[in-house]
């Protein structure tokens, strides 16, 4: 048994991060900002879909102005994402918890697989992850739901995506894990909320960390 977790939302809150460093780049495009709560739903299928969503509704087709504000995001956003993000409360001793029970833990994020790499490894210094996987990771992984990387995680880990949990806090997260055959479990103190986990086919959904251990090594299992 492993389990591969998503990032944004589920192991970090980025929102403050996300929409202070997309705001900057709007604002030096002369567009207006937004509110934190709409990155809620902007963010979590890569940068490119969240500058889309971002920029007015007229402007959504100007490719040149997407890839601009892309730009300055990702030059704003390394610069600043250590201000803001940290480990949701009970994270750490909920990966530590799985960690010395012998399961193989991964990442697979829709975030830029270098934000990813350098994050983790930042935030989870005493948790050794078998696998980190962003987009873009070995040329290879796509965003979710695309298929890429939870079919590499497993190689990686030398299990069957059947054997893997997927745990994330977004429909793209869940119907992911379905497509993927792994079990999907849904975290409702990420950026979505329990409807939205129910209706993409979440099979467990928990309410904070120290639930997953708890449901993973009862001696039946969640599998």
């Amino acid at each position: 048994m492993s389990v591969v977790f998503d990032l944004d939302g589920t192991l970090l809150n980025t929102l403050e991060g996300h929409a202070g460093s997309f705001n900057r780049a709007l604002q030096s495009l002369g567009l207006p900002a937004h509110g934190i709560d709409a990155y809620r739903y902007f963010i979590g299928d890569g940068a490119t879909r969240c500058a889309e969503r971002a920029v007015p509704a007229e402007r959504r087709g100007d490719q040149s102005l997407i890839e601009a504000c892309v730009s300055y995001f990702r030059e704003d956003y390394e610069q600043t994402w250590h201000q803001t993000t940290r480990p949701y409360a009970g994270i750490n001793d909920m990966l530590g918890r799985l960690q010395d029970a012998g399961l193989l833990l991964a990442v697979l994020s829709n975030k830029d697989h270098a934000f990813t790499d350098q994050m983790v490894r930042t935030s989870f210094d005493a948790i050794r992850f078998a696998c980190v996987a962003g987009y873009g990771y070995r040329g290879i992984v796509q965003h979710k739901p695309d298929p890429s990387g939870p079919g590499l995680i497993a190689e990686v880990l030398g299990q069957s995506t059947h054997d893997l949990a997927m745990v994330g806090d977004t429909a793209t997260d869940m119907t992911t894990a379905t497509a993927c055959h792994m079990l999907p479990i849904g975290v409702s103190w990420g950026f979505r909320d329990r409807a939205e986990l129910e209706g993409a086919g979440a099979r467990h959904i928990i309410a904070r960390p120290a639930e997953l251990p708890d449901l993973l090594l009862q001696p039946t299992g969640a599998f």
